[in-house]
């Protein structure tokens, strides 16, 4: 028997190994050294090493020896330090040694451990110091013919071989009738053709290779059947794959589902199929959900990238075709840039430090801060034994110099919150970290695309410090020279506070002269509410200029994708948690660059039109205030627009006062049930107050609220026979037209008992059946318009004032019966709030002229100014018709603070139709500099061709082919990108007449 026998000997640069034959007698003789079998150890034999120097030991030779099941045995030797009192000795010449070739003790006798050239670093971490630059060089060679440059057709000696399968082993190229030939029997495998500058993909469909069922390979069917189209789909665990599908259409073949089973292909469906899945994908599919609890759209997502090209992985800029090699990058120059942000001298205008003061805020950086407290780390191995292959270079801060600054910073304590109690910044120092070398992550997102910037994100040691977001911040800001900068940060109110203070203390390279920028803090949408009142107007996108529909809530998006991952990368080592995760970053950015097309666009199909609906809104609210109070709105302009300029002048979007209370909500309605009912439509009212009263009557009535309900309907009666007799004055007709209606009616004793049902027969209920002065007719007009308007004027009265309880209820009343009587009086405001709605809607008549300050009223406007429907956000909310103001009182804008209220209303109208301009005039700047950046990306890789430094021509081969292949993709994106924004452009010119918009 023999057996293969490993010997990790230590030499001059790299380790010997040797085939030992072991016989018979050599295993008896080595069974014979550990006799007891129950204890089941792996027997250890020990021999020291002498060498020539005076000091006697150096090293212990370490042998292990193992037996197998089979009767073979291996043996391991190693070296490790002996200990003090050891002495050299020498394994017997009767016993395993004698049996060991000669040559074997000569290589272990001879070598000398002091004379061992090797780094510890290098042997510790498995690689040698000029690793990186050889695989890079090795993978560029790929990119490229390589050795095969010269090569003929591996199949028939054709000396032009342009194509190569990525399936197949081995690399070798061959014609399109030889590989189309071998592919027979593989026809869902993946090729690649030679197009003189690089390797594009090609199907075996383009080449002709048809796939035929029911025969045997090779074979053709006399009676093919094409499948759907001649375009079958399917799906296999390398790609998807559109291939040429013939059904066999024999008299004696089996139905189409069975001919895809019997070559292990599953249909998606029975009734002629068009997709069908290889066994091998969905065997895949299943065991890989059992481990990794993918879902079937994350698979299927993951298989169409590998499927497009443009999608496999991030372009990174490589740097096997810089000059100075893979030592001179620098920190984050490997990093996937976002297209659509502005990068001075790649996608701005020569100009734009110069331009007007109009146009500047469209040349701004948005960044958004965020900390993920689910990435941690365990306390597991360290930086010297598992070191990052990168140092910086792409979007992790150069851990060293971090690392250093942090140790520094130590005690630095944090202080608090001045603002809501924000666990953020209060416990930020004592976040337990037990067992955990990171508690989480920080980071600095492009606020407007959602990707990660470079050298932005940095581990956490405890909680969300401000010196470790500050270094993050002024890490990824040594990239950007743009004079205008809007941050987003949840606890911005306070964490800026003292920001330029702290940035006096960092490196002088992460400094910059913050006097000369124009910086801007926000705090994202959805955290904003979390805050104090003022916070939430000077810290709120929704009401600084320059910034379009910004949310600020980016880093959010991104740590929902990267959650997932966080139960693998706590376990890893720093350099492998920090390599795993900017692998996954780059990715993330990648897919945002290939789908800005589309996210742009949809972004522009939205905005045009609610920017035009915003202004229209805005128009339709100022023209109700002009006519009365322009002083007042030209006031109010003033207002918001020197608080836009300077943040210190007095804010226009919060309230002075609050000067509705609850003893005056009360004694408004006390007064308002002493007023009298005098006319005609009073009586109309009346009948309406009456009816809904008694049909608000529970089962068991008391007496007393009985007697009080026939007493009003007395007091009603006496009242409308009094305007009986008035009315057959002024309208003689009305008599003949009582007594028909009562003679034809089913029960007339009915009709004249009840004061709440009796029809007063008012002009406009007469109708054109008989004649009525038109004088009258008009007069009644003119009363339900003022009638109409004046119920709205109650309809806001009472909404004000319930929101006015509303507020003074939760800040201030505390106990049952205080709780209880503000219920009450709340319950008293809505019932006022339906009468003066039911009064409002029995007011609209078939006339014109109402509709221009008076509309039909739905429940959804029966709302405060401030109120947002389901669906809608500060952004996309509209006022209410109701407060357009036309037709109000003097009274009413005065009293009860309804003018600050509309001011306030009015400054947000303004802002938010001000947003959507600016969001439409951002997109169309941004899609300018989309186009602009691939442009120069492709440009920038045909310079990388010439600034190739090769090792030899197979190299340089594939660094052009590699530079050539990135050009040719950024150009394809460029070109894609516009084609499609051009027809949606020209759709919403035409179809929205929105021209005003896209400025």
């Amino acid at each position: 028997m023999s057996v293969s026998a490993s010997a990790a000997l230590p030499s001059a640069g790299a380790t010997s190994s040797q085939v030992i034959h072991c016989t018979e007698e050599l295993s008896r003789t080595l069974h014979a050294l550990w006799p007891n079998k129950k204890r089941k150890k792996n027997p250890k034999l020990n021999s020291y090493l002498r060498t020539s120097k005076p000091s006697g030991i150096q090293h212990r030779q370490h042998t292990q020896y193992q037996v197998c099941g089979d009767g073979s045995i291996s043996y391991t030797w190693s070296y490790l330090e002996p200990p003090k009192n050891a002495q050299a000795t020498t394994q017997p010449k009767s016993t395993t040694s004698a049996l060991i070739p000669d040559q074997f003790d000569n290589t272990v006798e001879s070598w000398d451990v002091d004379t061992v050239p090797f780094d510890d670093e290098d042997v510790r971490i498995g690689r040698a110091p000029g690793d990186r630059p050889l695989f890079l060089e090795e993978i560029l060679r790929l990119e490229g013919k390589g050795n095969l440059r010269n090569a003929p057709c591996s199949g028939c000696g054709d000396l032009s071989p342009n194509y190569h399968c990525e399936d197949c082993f081995g690399v070798n190229l061959q014609c399109s009738s030889c590989i189309k030939t071998a592919h027979q029997l593989h026809p869902l495998h993946r090729l690649q053709k030679w197009n003189g500058m690089f390797f594009e993909r090609v199907t075996l469909k383009a080449l002709g290779l048809r796939i035929q069922l029911g025969h045997a390979p090779g074979q053709v069917c006399p009676k093919p059947r094409h499948a759907f189209n001649d375009d079958f789909v399917v799906m296999d665990s390398h790609a998807i794959h559109e291939v040429p599908l013939d059904f066999c259409g024999c008299s004696n073949a089996v139905a189409h589902v069975q001919q895809l089973l019997r070559i292990s292909w599953f249909p998606s469906t029975t009734a002629n199929p068009k997709t069908a899945a290889t066994f091998r994908l969905l065997e895949e599919f299943h065991i890989l959900s059992f481990e990794s609890k993918v879902s079937a759209y994350e698979f299927y997502n993951a298989l169409t990238r590998r499927t497009n090209n443009t999608g496999l992985a991030p372009v990174k800029s490589s740097r096997g075709h810089d000059p100075k090699g893979l030592d001179a990058t620098v920190e984050g120059e490997c990093a996937v840039l976002c297209p659509a942000c502005p990068h001075p001298g790649k996608n701005l205008p020569d100009n734009w430090e110069n331009a007007p003061q109009v146009k500047r805020w469209m040349y701004a950086l948005f960044v958004a801060i965020d900390a993920n407290f689910r990435l941690k780390r365990k306390v597991v191995s360290n930086n010297f034994t598992d070191p990052s292959l990168s140092r910086g270079w792409t979007y992790f801060v150069e851990e060293a110099g971090y690392k250093e600054f942090l140790a520094e910073k130590i005690d630095i304590v944090q202080e608090k919150s001045t603002c809501s109690s924000h666990t953020a910044v209060n416990m930020a120092d004592m976040k337990t970290n037990r067992g955990l070398a990171a508690t989480g992550l920080g980071t600095i997102d492009c606020a407007r695309h959602n990707m990660k910037r470079p050298n932005a994100v940095g581990d956490l040691q405890k909680g969300e410090k401000y010196i470790n977001m500050d270094y993050l911040f002024f890490s990824t800001l040594r990239h950007s020279s743009l004079k205008t900068l809007n941050i987003s940060y949840n606890i911005a109110c306070q964490w800026h506070k003292k920001l330029w203070q702290r940035m006096s203390a960092f490196p002088t390279s992460m400094q910059f002269d913050h006097t000369s920028k124009a910086i801007s803090f926000f705090m994202p949408k959805f955290h904003l509410p979390a805050h104090v009142e003022k916070c939430q107007t000077t810290f709120s996108f929704n009401f600084k200029r320059g910034v379009g529909r910004m949310d600020g809530e980016a880093p959010e998006c991104g740590w929902a994708n990267i959650n997932p991952v966080a139960s693998s990368t706590k376990e890893m080592g720093p350099g492998a948690q920090r390599d795993t995760l900017d692998d996954f970053f780059g990715d993330w950015n990648w897919k945002k660059v290939v789908g800005l097309g589309n996210t742009m666009q949809r972004k522009l199909k939205e905005a045009v039109p609610q920017c035009a609906d915003h202004q229209a809104a805005l128009n339709d609210l100022e023209e109700g205030l002009k006519e009365e109070y322009g002083e007042v709105l030209e006031q109010w302009r003033s207002q918001v627009e020197a608080w836009e300029n300077d943040q210190s002048q007095l804010n226009p979007f919060e309230r002075n006062s609050d000067v509705i209370t609850l003893a005056s909500v009360r004694l408004a309605l006390a007064k308002e049930e002493e007023q009298s009912m005098q006319s005609a439509l009073e009586l109309e009212e009346q009948q309406r107050h009456l009816r809904a009263d008694k049909d608000g009557r529970g089962l068991h009535v008391m007496d007393n609220q009985e007697g009080k309900l026939v007493e009003r309907s007395n007091a009603l009666q006496h009242r409308l026979d009094s305007w009986v007799k008035i009315q057959e004055l002024y309208m003689p007709n009305v008599a003949a037209m009582r007594i028909l209606d009562n003679a034809t009616a089913a029960n007339p004793s009915s009709i004249s008992s009840t004061a709440e049902s009796f029809k007063l027969w008012l002009p406009s209920q007469i109708g054109r059946s008989l004649p009525c002065d038109q004088s009258l007719q008009r007069t009644e007009w003119r009363l339900r318009y003022a009638q109409g308007h004046d119920a709205l004027r109650s309809l806001r009265s009472c909404l004000r004032a319930q929101t006015a309880i509303l507020k003074h209820k939760d800040r201030h009343l505390r106990g049952q019966g205080a709780n209880t009587r503000a219920r009450n009086t709340l319950k008293a405001i809505d019932i006022r709030i339906e009468s003066a709605t039911r009064r409002y809607e029995c007011n609209l008549l078939n006339e014109s002229g109402w509709q221009s300050s008076l509309r039909p009223l739905s429940r959804q406007d029966i709302r405060l100014m401030s109120d947002i429907l389901w669906g809608e956000s500060e952004g996309r909310r509209k006022l209410s018709w109701i407060w357009n103001m036309r037709g109000a009182g003097g009274s009413e804008k005065d009293d009860n603070g309804a003018l600050e209220d509309m001011r306030i209303e009015w400054c947000k109208a303004r802002a938010r139709a001000m947003r959507w301009e600016e969001e439409v005039a951002l997109l169309w700047e941004e899609m300018r500099r989309i186009g602009a950046f691939l442009r120069w990306e492709a440009r920038r890789w045909d310079e990388r061709r010439n600034e190739v430094v090769p090792t030899d021509t197979e190299h340089e081969d594939g660094c052009v082919a590699y530079a050539h292949h990135q050009a040719h993709l950024h150009m394809q994106l460029a070109a894609s990108f516009e084609a499609n924004w051009a027809q949606t452009l020209s759709h919403l010119n035409v179809q929205d007449g929105s021209e005003e918009c896209i400025i």
